[in-house]
C-alpha cells in the first residue's frame, strides 16, 4: 500500500525553541493548545495572557454557538423548584395501584433524572472546550474532583449541574474558604455525604471526616477522631429542607434558622453543647459555630500544605518536591487562601516550565485536548460521543462513586487496556465527525465535518517536537484519517 503523502514533519519545519515552550505553557494551563489560542498567547505575551486567565470576568463566557446549546440544555427555574417537582413526581407514582402504570411512572422519573445529569455533563463539555477562560475550566474540573459528589446517589442527578455551576466554578480562582463554604452549603454535597441526616443525638460523621481527610487537611495531618466527632456535632442541623414553609422551631433558638433554596440550618437538629475542635473551644451557639470551624480548617497550616501539593501535582503532572510545596503553602497562608495567588506562584516556579517529558494525560484531558486540536473554534453539536468516550476510559463526568475523586497520578491511566481504548477513540476522532455534529434534536441534519489536526500550529511548532519514531510512524500513514489517528495516538500527544 502506498503511503499517503501527507503532513509529515520536515526538518525545515523545526520550531524555534521559544515557540515550542509557549505551546507547552499553553497546553499546561488549558484543556489543550489550539491554533487560535496559541495565536492569542503569542500576540499578548505570557504575562498579559496569564493575568487574564487568573482574573477572568465573573460571568462565564462562550462563543454564541456554544452558548445557545448551553441555554437549551439548562433547565428553567431554581434547583429548589426542580427538586420540588421531582419530589411531587416521586410521591405520585407511589400511589399508583396498577403495576404497569406504576412501572411506567417510575421509568419516567428515572428518565428525567438521567436527562438532567446528561444535560449537565454536556454543558460541562461545552464550557471546557470553548470557554476562553481555560484556566478557570481546568480548575473547575480539579476542584469538582476534590469536592466530589456522585450522581448515582439518591436524586443527585438533578443537582450535579447546579453544584458545579454555583458551588464550584464561581470560586475556583477565589478564596479557598469561600469554595469550602459553598460546597458545604450545597444540597448535593450534604446529601452525598449524609450530613442531611446529621442531628443532635444522632450524629453522622461522614461529611465531617471527608472535609478533613479529603477536602482540606489530609490524612496524617494531626487531627484526631475526637476532632471528627466534634466537627460532626458542629455540623449537626446543616441539611436540606424540601418544604417551602419554615419548620416549627423551638422558641429559644428560632432566630438561628437559616435557609437558602434547598439548604437549611435547622436549630431543632443542632447540638448546642460546647465543643473542642482542633484545640479550640467552640461555644455552642448555632450557625456561627460552622463559620468558626470553617475558618479554623481553611486557615490551618496542614490545609495550606495539602491543597498546595494537590494543585502542584495536578498542573505539574508529577509529585512536587517538599520545598516547592512549602513555598506555595506560604503564599496560600499569606494571601488567606487566594487560589489565584497560589496558581500564579506555581506558574512562576522553575519546575513549571522545566522539561519534564510530559505527564501522561488523564482521560478527560486527553479527549478534550484532542477535540480542541481537531476542531479549534468550531463548536460541536452533540456532546454525547464525548461522554461515551470518557465513560469507556473510566473517567466519566459525575461518575466517581467514592468521595476521593479520580486519581491524579499518571500510573492510574497508563495501563494496556486504557491505551487500547485510547487508540480506538483516536481512530474515531481522527477519521471523521464521529457523531459530534449530529444535533440531538429530531429532524436535524448532521453537519459535514472533518478534523484538521495538520493545522498551522502543527506545522509551525508541534511537528518539531516529535520524536524520530513518531515521525517515522506518521510517514507511513496511508490517508488523512490514518495520519490523524496515528498523531492522536502518539506518545507525544498522550502527554
Amino acid at each position: 500500500m502506498v503511503a499517503w503523502a501527507g503532513p509529515g514533519p520536515r526538518a525545515a519545519d523545526a520550531p524555534p525553541q521559544a515557540a515550542a515552550a509557549d505551546a507547552a505553557f499553553l497546553d499546561a494551563l488549558t484543556w489543550g493548545a489550539t491554533p487560535s489560542a496559541f495565536a492569542q498567547l503569542t500576540a499578548e505575551g505570557r504575562a498579559r495572557w496569564l493575568q487574564a486567565q487568573l482574573h477572568p470576568p465573573a460571568e462565564s463566557r462562550l462563543p454564541p454557538a456554544a452558548q445557545a446549546q448551553v441555554d437549551a440544555l439548562t433547565p428553567p427555574g431554581s434547583l429548589f423548584e426542580r427538586a420540588q417537582a421531582l419530589d411531587a413526581q416521586a410521591k405520585a407514582f407511589k400511589d399508583i395501584q396498577d403495576p404497569d402504570a406504576k412501572k411506567a411512572a417510575q421509568q419516567a422519573f428515572q428518565a428525567a433524572l438521567n436527562m438532567a445529569a446528561r444535560n449537565a455533563a454536556s454543558v460541562w463539555v461545552l464550557r471546557a472546550l470553548y470557554s476562553p477562560d481555560q484556566l478557570r475550566e481546568r480548575l473547575t474540573w480539579f476542584w469538582f474532583n476534590r469536592f466530589n459528589v456522585h450522581q448515582g446517589k439518591s436524586t443527585l442527578r438533578a443537582a450535579v449541574g447546579d453544584y458545579l455551576d454555583t458551588a464550584i466554578r464561581p470560586h475556583v480562582l477565589g478564596r479557598f474558604r469561600d469554595l469550602l463554604m459553598a460546597s458545604l452549603r450545597h444540597p448535593a454535597m450534604l446529601r452525598y455525604l449524609d450530613n442531611d441526616a446529621n442531628a443532635a443525638g444522632r450524629p453522622n460523621e461522614n461529611y465531617a471526616r471527608e472535609i478533613m481527610e479529603l477536602h482540606t487537611m489530609g490524612v496524617g495531618s494531626g487531627y484526631t477522631q475526637g476532632d471528627v466527632e466534634a466537627l460532626a456535632r458542629i455540623l449537626s442541623g446543616v441539611g436540606i429542607n424540601m418544604k417551602p414553609e419554615t419548620p416549627k422551631l423551638r422558641p429559644e433558638h428560632a432566630a438561628d434558622f437559616r435557609r437558602d433554596g434547598l439548604f437549611a440550618f435547622n436549630p431543632n437538629r443542632h447540638d448546642y453543647g460546647d465543643k473542642v475542635f482542633l484545640g479550640t473551644r467552640i461555644q455552642g451557639r448555632g450557625w456561627p459555630e460552622i463559620e468558626e470551624a470553617v475558618d479554623l480548617i481553611a486557615r490551618h497550616p496542614a490545609t495550606a500544605t495539602n491543597v498546595s501539593r494537590a494543585l502542584a501535582t495536578y498542573f505539574l503532572g508529577q509529585p512536587p518536591d517538599d520545598a516547592l510545596v512549602a513555598r506555595l503553602a506560604a503564599v496560600f497562608t499569606r494571601s488567606d487562601g487566594d487560589i489565584a495567588a497560589v496558581m500564579e506562584a506555581l506558574v512562576r516556579e522553575p519546575a513549571f516550565t522545566a522539561e519534564r517529558g510530559g505527564a501522561f494525560k488523564d482521560p478527560v484531558r486527553y479527549v478534550f485536548s484532542a477535540l480542541r486540536m481537531a476542531y479549534d473554534t468550531r463548536v460541536i453539536r452533540n456532546a454525547g460521543p464525548v461522554l461515551g468516550w470518557l465513560n469507556r476510559l473510566g473517567e466519566g463526568l459525575f461518575n466517581r462513586s467514592t468521595p476521593d475523586g479520580y486519581p491524579l497520578d499518571a500510573a492510574a491511566w497508563s495501563g494496556p487496556g486504557q491505551l487500547a481504548t485510547r487508540f480506538e477513540i483516536a481512530r474515531q476522532i481522527g477519521s471523521g465527525s464521529a457523531g459530534l455534529f449530529k444535533p440531538t434534536l429530531p429532524d436535524q441534519v448532521e453537519e459535514p465535518a472533518f478534523p484538521v489536526l495538520a493545522n498551522g500550529l502543527y506545522f509551525s511548532t508541534l511537528s518539531g517536537t516529535l520524536s524520530a519514531a513518531t515521525r517515522a510512524a506518521l510517514a507511513q500513514a496511508v490517508s488523512p484519517q490514518d495520519w490523524n489517528t496515528l498523531y492522536l495516538a502518539s506518545p507525544e500527544f498522550m502527554r
